[in-house]
């Protein structure tokens, strides 16, 4: 049996196929929609070092923006974590943006590392996002669950 599908009657009717997610970035979402299993993506801020063989996805406008809460919150909106890495130095260093993202990430499990750890660790992401954020220590790394 053949189905015939009419993609411009059915727009007409508003049952159009586009996302529904707060995800518009299209690298970045897909990124999210390659990703598998314990598969890591990486946040931070503008200065962090990113490795040559790691794909950077630059979202930096100007100082400030978009913001690293502004990012990681779109990012939660569509993909499942079961963990999250953190510099341990934010503890000390950024208190403020450390109580951000527990408040976002609520019941994920924190692992805290170091942040030169942090650094070489994304070598195995399979993307680094790039905000505007200036403070220190505002980067982590998101390990993928499973939403079944």
């Amino acid at each position: 049996m053949h189905v015939k599908i009419d993609f411009a009657n059915d727009y007409r009717k508003g049952e159009n196929f586009m996302k529904k997610t707060r995800v518009i970035n299209s690298n970045i979402s897909r990124v999210i929609a390659q990703m598998g299993h314990f598969d890591t993506i990486g946040i931070g801020d503008a200065g962090m070092p990113v490795p040559a063989d790691t794909e950077k996805i630059d979202l930096a406008v100007e100082a400030g923006l978009p913001s690293f809460m502004q990012v990681l919150e779109n990012v939660l909106s569509e993909l499942e974590v079961q963990k999250v890495y953190l510099a341990e130095e934010i503890k000390v260093q950024n208190p403020e943006q450390l109580a951000a993202v527990k408040k976002v990430v609520g019941d994920t499990p924190i692992e805290f590392i170091p942040h030169e750890e942090m650094k070489k660790d994304l070598s195995d992401t399979k993307a680094f996002i790039r905000t505007g954020e200036e403070t220190p220590y505002s980067n982590i790394l998101l390990e993928s669950g499973v939403v079944f």
